[in-house]
């Protein structure tokens, strides 16, 4: 198998497994709980690790580049997404507006970052929406009063991670996953340990169920769904790792069947068949993207230009 399908399948699988750890952790604990020792368990896990094998010395600007890419990536999407569906915003309508972002990814990409959409990815991303539509219909309807600033969480939380997105791809110093995972927990850890504090929330309940949900996070949704993020964009681009994101509404309705025995319905059924058939033809060699030849100008010495096919060497 491709080394580049790899990568998109593990973006897919791991992106989708954070809902599952969520759902499980909140039956603990509060939302702030969760986050802070989430990140204060990955910091110390990956930053541990980062120092005993990796020991590189980072330059101040990578620092600082990364410091802003971590909060907005982690901090702003998590925090975004996870408080609205607290305060009574559905999850397929949080889904539904995070999904939103593959568009706009589409739309800013040729102008800020020079890669070219074709007519043959604008479809296909189009297809993916009308995909996650009718898997979230059913949250669309029905709802209880929301208090109504809320639902401009996940709208804050689809601008965070595109945001971050833009600016991992316009780093005048980028940084392998492997050495900018470390930083973007440490700065979420440092950010949501504050808001648990502040809100009284800082103890952790003391149930095994508690700590499964965190090692969940931590491993499949932290170092899995990030480190496949940040691969799938130095390899594919913004453009394509972005219409992947239309794969994880229905991903999530299958793990949630495996686990708590959710069953999907017939027009998630037909969703999930749509959100395949949309990133095949957004992510189809007719619409690969181009990129310009100043950004692969940004790249360490020996790594492949950005939105090449090539494999980059392992961090």
């Amino acid at each position: 198998m491709p080394a580049t399908a790899i990568t998109s399948i593990g973006l897919v699988v791991m992106w989708s497994s954070g809902f599952i750890g969520a759902e499980l952790g909140t039956r603990e604990a509060p939302v702030d709980t969760l986050l802070m020792w989430r990140f204060i368990a990955a910091a110390v896990l990956l930053g541990g690790g980062w120092l005993l094998f990796r020991r590189r010395r980072l330059s101040l600007r990578a620092v600082s580049e990364q410091t802003a890419i971590g909060a907005l990536s982690q901090g702003g999407y998590l925090g975004g997404i996870v408080w609205a569906v607290g305060l009574g915003v559905p999850s397929g309508t949080a889904a539904l507006i995070a999904a939103l972002q593959p568009l706009a990814a589409g739309a800013l990409a040729g102008r800020l970052l020079g890669e070219s959409v074709s007519a043959r990815q604008w479809t296909g991303l189009a297809i993916g929406l009308g995909g996650v539509a009718l898997v979230v219909q059913g949250d669309l309807y029905g709802t209880s009063a929301v208090t109504p600033w809320a639902y401009g969480l996940p709208f804050a939380a689809m601008a965070a991670l595109l945001a971050a997105s833009f600016l991992e791809r316009r780093a005048r110093s980028p940084l392998a996953p492997v050495d900018a995972i470390p930083l973007h927990c440490l700065i979420s850890a440092v950010l949501f340990a504050g808001v648990a504090l502040v809100g009284g929330h800082a103890a952790p309940p003391s149930g095994g169920g508690f700590w499964f949900a965190v090692a969940w996070t931590v491993l499949l949704s932290t170092v899995g769904g990030y480190g496949f993020y940040w691969l799938s964009m130095r390899r594919s681009g913004v453009t394509r790792t972005s219409a992947l994101m239309y794969l994880t509404p229905p991903t999530t309705s299958v793990w949630a069947y495996a686990m708590f025995g959710e069953a999907p319905g017939a027009l998630a059924l037909a969703g999930m068949a749509l959100c395949l058939a949309g990133v095949a033809v957004a992510n189809g060699r007719a619409g690969r993207p181009t990129q310009n030849h100043g950004a692969a100008r940004d790249l360490p010495a020996g790594a492949p230009a950005r939105g090449e096919e090539s494999v980059p060497a392992r961090p």
